[in-house]
């Protein structure tokens, strides 16, 4: 008897059963295990660089990660509710309304269970986030070109310029988490899923008008083109074949996910009107701050504010972000990927807010990196791309420390 015939006659035991929750879970975290394991590291070069930088200055670490800029407002907000305001020299008024409700109250549920403070609650969000996201843009890399192409993306979401910001109580972390797996179950299918994650990003940052964009864009060119091709099949004369009806009585949970999507954000700005006493006080809040929408004229004023060489570095660093956009055009990214990330750069650059943080405002437009990710995989060897990533995380968290240990916000 030959060895084949022994191996077919050989019994192959019970059929495994069904996979629970728990067991797929368990078995997409060790696929994402390496994104983790990586992404961390990056992290913790960057905490370790801020840390020896901000000890040789003589300042406490965790002051500028917990306890500036945003990060203030923020646990203001968890401990006392809304209903702060600031008087500028110029006379201009901020008023903490601007900032939205769930990462302070996520601090302020952490800080009534635990001994942390405020400050450490943030932190604990922002770092628990930081690895989610990082889960979440692997699984949507690893989904659209493969694992390799998963854990490059999130080792290069993890050595951003300003990644450093993934380290402090901020937003980011929390919104990048929630919008990557709000992409990721788009790309599979799973609607509902995706309009409750959209609407928890929706009382998290403003931006999350780019994720809902992105939700209700696919949903009509899905529902157009089963249309047109039922039309096309000859329905008679009464349009698309069955009609209009029963296609989107087979689109239900994706209309019922769209409309889903929109209730956190539109939450939030009802709130604030409520609370003002104005239909439109949450765009005037927005305002007081610079974060009306100008068409790019602050964008245009600030580069021709700037000394010539660097403006022509500015402008270079746009020519590259445009160029990014090509290829994420050009490499074909489905269609929610595509809206989300364009919408993103969109919103960062006809904003009339404060120049420096745009970048940190396109953080969460991690499709942007899909192709250097790509393009890092065809370098001949797995170790030069380690090489070029180790570079990049050194040159992070050497920008970070000087960012950090300086005088203005990101």
């Amino acid at each position: 008897m030959s060895d084949h015939q022994l191996r077919t006659r050989t019994p192959a035991g019970p059929a495994p059963g069904p996979r629970t929750p728990g067991s797929r879970a368990a078995v997409a975290l060790r696929a994402a295990a390496p994104a983790l394991a990586v992404y961390a590291a990056a992290r913790a070069l960057g905490l370790l660089v801020f840390w020896a930088a901000a000890s040789a200055a003589g300042k406490d670490p965790l002051g500028p990660l917990s306890g500036r800029w945003d990060s203030v407002w923020y646990q203001r907000i968890a401990e006392n509710g809304y209903g702060h305001t600031v008087t500028l020299p110029d006379g201009s008024v901020h008023a903490d309304l601007a900032f939205f409700p769930l990462l302070p109250a996520l601090e302020r549920g952490l800080s009534e269970v635990t001994p942390l403070t405020l400050g450490g609650a943030g932190l604990l969000v922002a770092w628990t986030a930081g690895l989610l996201a990082a889960w979440g843009v692997f699984a949507v890399g690893a989904h659209l070109y493969g694992r390799r192409t998963g854990v490059v993306l999130a080792a290069l979401w993890g050595v951003y310029p300003t990644a450093f910001v993934q380290s402090m109580a901020y937003t980011e972390t929390l919104f990048t988490a929630l919008a990557a797996w709000a992409l990721y179950a788009v790309l599979k299918g799973r609607w509902i899923v995706a309009g409750a994650l959209t609407v928890l990003a929706g009382l998290t940052r403003p931006t999350a008008a780019a994720l809902i964009a992105a939700l209700a864009i696919t949903a009509v060119a899905a529902v157009v083109r089963e249309y047109r091709a039922g039309d096309s099949g000859g329905g008679g004369g009464d349009g698309g074949g069955d009609g209009i009806g029963p296609v989107l009585r087979r689109h239900a949970r994706m209309i019922a996910g769209v409309a889903l999507a929109p209730l956190g954000w539109l939450a939030y700005v009802v709130f604030v009107a409520v609370r003002e006493g104005s239909p439109f006080a949450y765009f005037d809040v927005q305002a007081q701050w610079g974060n009306n929408i100008d068409g790019g004229r602050a964008l245009a004023a600030f580069i021709a504010g700037l000394p010539w060489p660097a403006a022509l570095g500015l402008c270079a660093a746009l020519g590259l972000l445009g160029w990014l956009v090509v290829l994420c055009v050009r490499q074909r990214q489905p269609l929610p990927v595509l809206v989300y990330a364009l919408t993103i750069v969109v919103i960062s650059l006809i904003g009339a807010g404060y120049f420096g943080s745009r970048p940190r405002l396109m953080m969460p437009a991690f499709p942007l990196l899909l192709p250097p990710a790509v393009a890092l995989l065809r370098l001949r060897t797995t170790g030069r791309t380690a090489v070029v990533l180790a570079v990049l995380a050194c040159a992070s968290a050497g920008y970070g420390a000087w960012t950090l240990l300086g005088a203005g916000p990101p």
